[in-house]
């Protein structure tokens, strides 16, 4: 066994990003909604529906994403106490939400250029992503009657990446793949109720703004009439408004994303280096001599292990050889080591 001190220009740190379809299966686009009436008859359904790839009442079925509404005001969904209107599912949601990105109960969301006190939330489950949603892969097809919507992310839109608080906030817009359609607006909003709403990659979340679906076709909306987000406190069933224009629409694509850190070590067995070797059995125990005469001048050795050791001398890697690697004085070698984590 031989050892050699590593230096710093020996070390090399990548960084590698590493995307993979959200859904199950690898499917990049899925064109297949079902909801459980359990679960939406639940205490749970009160606050979102979850929404899965195939009928639910199949073993095989898995959730794919969470659909919910969020409110100031508590409007929309049916309060807890009728006494106190405001406290209901939808603004516990709100400020659930406002907590998770704002982090500012007094701050305000606004898509584009508008405030807005209400919006539909559409949370990816957190087991079909590693990291975050990739920017740019989101095409969301919204169809309602004779009207559909293309909503899509602003990541290729913008040289600079948009941060609230430390997490990534793109808007969403009428466009694909990142980028705006040529059509009402050319930065893809609505004429009058700002973006489509939020894209949150790093929260695995897309925010939607209600209001610009509210507007019609003309002003880039969708015409829907059916949130009862006024002051009306009963349950106006805005979960299942959304999944229905989102099966109609059938096709909802995105990728998630995850970034790969390596530490590649390089090995660089010089050719005076590592030519002898220390195993014993090549030394005569009596008289301490080399017991084979080739290795006096013409040494040669087999290269099957690299072990990696602090300065402590604690043994803290081993990299195997697919096959032995012969160096002798004529001979140098390039070994590359790399550790993921």
């Amino acid at each position: 066994m031989s050892f050699k001190r590593l230096t710093p220009s020996d070390f090399l740190v990548s960084a590698d990003s590493i995307t993979s379809p959200c859904w199950t299966n690898n499917i990049y686009d899925l064109s297949s909604f079902f909801t459980s009436s359990a679960q939406a008859a639940s205490s749970q359904g009160d606050y979102v529906l979850a929404v899965y790839q195939t009928s639910s009442v199949l073993d095989e079925a898995a959730i794919q994403f969470y659909i919910g509404y969020a409110n100031a005001i508590g409007s929309g969904s049916t309060p807890y106490d009728s006494t106190i209107p405001q406290y209901s599912p939808s603004s516990t949601l709100y400020g659930q939400w406002r907590n998770l990105i704002l982090e500012d109960e007094n701050s305000s969301f606004i898509f584009g250029n508008v405030t807005q006190s209400q919006f539909y939330i559409i949370s990816v489950e957190r087991a079909n992503y590693k990291q975050s949603l990739l920017p740019g892969s989101l095409n969301l097809k919204l169809t309602s009657g004779s009207n559909s919507v293309f909503l899509t992310d602003n990541s290729n839109m913008i040289s600079v990446v948009p941060y609230i608080n430390g997490t990534r906030v793109y808007q969403l817009i009428s466009g694909s793949n990142g980028s705006a359609y040529t059509g009402l607006q050319a930065n893809g909003y609505t004429s009058t109720s700002g973006s489509y709403g939020w894209f949150v990659p790093d929260m695995g979340a897309i925010l939607i703004n209600s209001i610009a679906l509210e507007q019609p076709a003309a002003n880039g909306g969708l015409a829907m009439t059916t949130l009862n987000d006024g002051a009306s406190v009963a349950d106006g069933f805005n979960n299942q408004s959304l999944f229905n224009i989102i099966k109609t629409g059938d096709s909802f694509e995105l990728n998630s994303q995850e970034n790969v850190t390596s530490d590649y070590v390089f090995i660089r067995p010089q050719n005076a280096e590592f030519n002898y070797t220390t195993n014993p059995s090549f030394i005569s125990g009596s008289t301490g001599e080399v017991l084979y005469s080739s290795f006096i001048n013409n040494p040669q050795t087999y290269i099957t292990t690299v072990g990696m050791y602090n300065d402590a001398n604690e043994l803290l890697a081993v990299a195997k050889l697919s096959r032995p690697l012969v160096k002798d004085f004529t001979k140098e070698a390039l070994i590359r080591v790399k550790l993921d984590f």
